[in-house]
């Protein structure tokens, strides 16, 4: 997230967090673009009006270039032209400040679905079903009781639809840029989603690769 009210980011932020999201957090338009030059987003939340590298550049050089995030962007003023100018910069969505929280995850999770190849709303295997928007995940009709990080670690699983994720890419897209590369946070996560999860198994662990269902 690019944003200089660095009290609404932070609040942002944690709010993304609690969701199971991955969230780095730019208060200027130059550290912003630093960072999509290091890691590869899936959704850039952009306010327009940022200091050093303006909210319109970042958003010109990103479609310009390589980067395949994409870009929701905010800003103070919500007139039709300001969003149509917005969106003519190549923004995928546009929110007007102030907003509701529960309305900027929606619409995160509707552009993230763009970002990569597409999802079902429901993820299902076997007699498991997954609700990203409701954050509802169920086994045999039975709801299982997930923290953030276990529901966002399965939920990336699901989505890869039997593709082998790596430890280091569950570590970039459910956590964050302050994780520790070395920890072996994810391995606890998944045991501990292995062990909600009950039997038969259905997380495989491939060795020196990292996990599928």
């Amino acid at each position: 997230m690019a944003e200089d009210q660095r009290e609404l980011a932070d609040s942002v932020a944690r709010v993304l967090r609690r969701e199971g999201m991955a969230v780095d957090v730019a208060y200027d338009g130059t550290s912003a673009l630093e960072r999509t030059t290091v890691t590869d987003y899936d959704v850039i939340v952009l306010d327009r009006d940022l200091p050093g590298t303006h909210g319109d550049d970042v958003c010109r050089t990103l479609v310009a270039g390589d980067a395949t995030a994409r870009i929701l962007m905010l800003t103070a003023s919500g007139t039709i032209a300001e969003r149509v100018e917005g969106l003519g910069l190549g923004a995928d969505d546009y929110l007007p400040k102030p907003f509701a929280y529960a309305e900027l995850v929606a619409r995160i999770r509707a552009v993230s679905r763009r970002a990569g190849p597409t999802t079902p709303p429901i993820l299902i295997h076997r007699d498991l079903r997954l609700d990203p928007a409701l954050r509802i995940a169920t086994r045999a009709g039975e709801r299982l009781a997930l923290t953030p990080k276990e529901f966002a670690v399965l939920e990336h699983l699901l989505a890869g639809h039997g593709r082998v994720v790596s430890a280091e890419e569950l570590l970039e897209r459910v956590w964050d840029e302050a994780a520790d590369p070395f920890t072996t946070t994810v391995k606890a996560t998944v045991n501990r989603l292995r062990a909600k999860l009950g039997d038969p198994p259905l997380i495989e662990t491939v060795p020196r690769a990292g996990y599928r269902i």
